[in-house]
């Protein structure tokens, strides 16, 4: 090969070099321009920030995944207790997260410093704040029984650190799943450098505090406006070509700010519980599931553990726990969390143990012919407060309003430092399809606009007579309690004997066995209420997450 052939050959591989250089800048600088403009994105002159390089969402702390589907909600099983409210409906379930373990005292009792810190209660102004999220430990009390040892520690003793807590009403579990998004959300701004370090112990105080719905909405209005928690953050400062500051805080697209913790829906609950995967036969479900492990009977047929119970309930009458030694469950009252074998989906205690609390107004009837995807009833919609400036309203000192529960118990409905929130109106009302009110816990619950008649006949309210409006469905007795100019309590109970039932909108669905009960309750299908105001030693809580993006975890595709 002569000179002049090398020559032309390194030319041409230059050219080669030169051209592929080009071609991957290109690339690379389209891959941050957007195919709507042709704008750059993320730009460090300003303009349209996002991200780009966002993969999937971060599971949360305790949280596992559930990968949605269909299934059948509703009873597998007889129905001796005749309530037939479980009738099976197919539902679909999008994709969620859920608690690995019910919500344990320890997880609790944080909750419990944070606002003890926060809004210390030796002050008058805060005493209702603290007061209002304590447990009632007087849950364990019986005319009958000796409990004052578990009324003294069980809440707070270390003994008892991971077991479920209890005696938390419905009210008192949703505030604690705010109270954790605010606190999962400030961490990860935190790590992501757009909020000072350790701020949300050394900076936080009920006048500066830390709201997510406050920072996405009026980011500069978080911690009470203090600029050197809300600029103090490791990431690096930008400017735009004028030198003004951009990207201060962080936004929705940046895919830092986690969706709510929340209660669970009724359907999820009872899908994450049935744990399907063992009953998966290509793309179908066969059998029926009758409790969140796979087989029929409440004790182990492994052959390691063969005769261990599953489960923590009562055997019988008298038997909370079975004859102490091998057949024994482990637990008299509730057990340590994890103390038996997960379901398929990685949840522990879906059944046995403590019941839990859903997120569901009771109604007898899971009205599936109206909807059959991510089933739930007790939507109330509200919009954000609007000052006269055109700003979000962010609740100061002043603004806390505070409810007298139907026990007598005060709880503050609204915490400083959080958005005002006004039920929606005939703005987003009008010509809707979808939704044309702000309340819709009663729709469709068996009768038109929830008016007609339960005993007589079923005519609509116009055309009844006023002193017939106790047959109304649903009429549970209206007990009233007020407080007097000195604080003392005043209680009116209803004398009425035309009531016919206890089911109104402010009684919620709890699901799952609980150590008090039988093995009957552990069909995840099973499905009881109690007042949304109230608590008791056999009821607990866990929290779950929507999923946003993919139904599927890790970009897992079909086989």
């Amino acid at each position: 090969m002569n000179m002049n052939k090398v020559s032309n050959l390194k030319i041409i591989a230059v050219l080669l070099m030169a051209l592929a250089v080009t071609s991957c800048k290109r690339n690379s600088s389209s891959s941050n321009s957007s195919r709507a403009t042709g704008w750059n994105i993320n730009s460090k002159e300003g303009g349209f920030q996002y991200n780009p390089n966002f993969k999937e969402q971060q599971t949360a702390p305790g949280l596992v995944f559930i990968e949605g589907g269909t299934f059948t909600m509703g009873r597998v099983q007889d129905d001796p207790m005749h309530d037939w409210n479980n009738n099976p409906n197919q539902q679909h379930i999008q994709s969620f997260y859920m608690d690995e373990t019910e919500v344990t005292n320890l997880m609790y009792t944080e909750y419990l410093d944070y606002m003890k810190r926060v809004y210390p209660p030796e002050d008058p102004t805060y005493k209702n704040i603290y007061h209002g999220a304590l447990p009632d430990t007087l849950v364990w009390r019986n005319r009958l029984g000796y409990a004052e040892m578990m009324t003294q520690n069980y809440l707070r003793h270390p003994g008892y650190a991971e077991y479920p807590v209890v005696g938390v009403s419905w009210i008192q579990a949703l505030e604690f799943a705010k109270w954790r998004t605010d606190r999962v959300n400030e961490l990860f701004l935190e790590q992501a450098g757009f909020i000072k370090r350790d701020a949300k112990i050394t900076d936080v105080s009920a006048e500066s505090n830390f709201s997510t719905d406050t920072y996405i909405n009026s980011p500069s209005s978080t911690y009470g406006g203090n600029t050197e928690v809300l600029e103090g953050g490791k990431r690096r400062s930008q400017t735009d070509a004028d030198g003004n500051p951009i990207n201060t805080y962080a936004k929705i697209e940046s895919g830092i700010i986690s969706p709510d913790y929340r209660l669970p829906t009724e359907a999820e609950w009872e899908y994450a519980a049935l744990g399907m995967s063992e009953l998966r036969s290509y793309n179908v479900y066969r059998g029926r599931k009758k409790y969140p492990w796979d087989g029929q009977y409440t004790r182990s047929g492994k052959r390691k553990t063969r005769g261990d119970q599953l489960a923590n309930f009562k055997q019988g009458k008298g038997d909370y726990g079975g004859i102490a030694g091998w057949s024994d469950d482990g637990a008299d009252i509730t057990a340590k969390v994890k103390s038996y074998e997960p379901n398929a989906y990685g949840l522990y205690d879906m059944a046995g143990n403590v019941a839990e609390w859903v997120a569901d107004v009771y109604r007898p009837i899971v009205d599936d012919e109206f909807n059959d995807f991510n089933y739930y009833r007790g939507n109330v919609y509200t919009k954000n407060a609007i000052n006269e400036d055109g700003t979000v309203k962010v609740l100061t000192i002043d603004d806390i309003v505070y409810d007298t529960l139907s026990n007598g118990k005060i709880v503050a409905r609204n915490l400083p430092g959080e958005v005002a929130k006004i039920p929606v109106d005939e703005e987003e009302t009008y010509l809707r399809t979808n939704f044309d009110n702000s309340d819709n816990r009663n729709f469709r619950d068996g009768d038109r606009k929830s008016s007609r008649y339960y005993r007589d006949s079923f005519d609509e309210v116009a055309d009844a007579k006023k002193e017939d409006e106790t047959q109304q469905m649903y009429n549970s007795p209206q007990h009233s309690v007020d407080r007097d100019s000195l604080g003392n309590l005043i209680r009116e109970y209803d004398q009425s004997s035309s009531r016919t039932s206890l089911i109104n909108d402010n009684v919620r669905v709890y699901k799952g066995g609980s150590w008090k009960d039988r093995a009957y309750y552990l069909d995840p299908a099973q499905r009881r209420y109690f007042p949304e105001d109230m608590a008791t030693d056999y009821i607990g809580f866990r929290c779950a997450m929507s999923r946003v993006g993919s139904k599927t975890q890790n970009g897992k595709k079909r086989n």
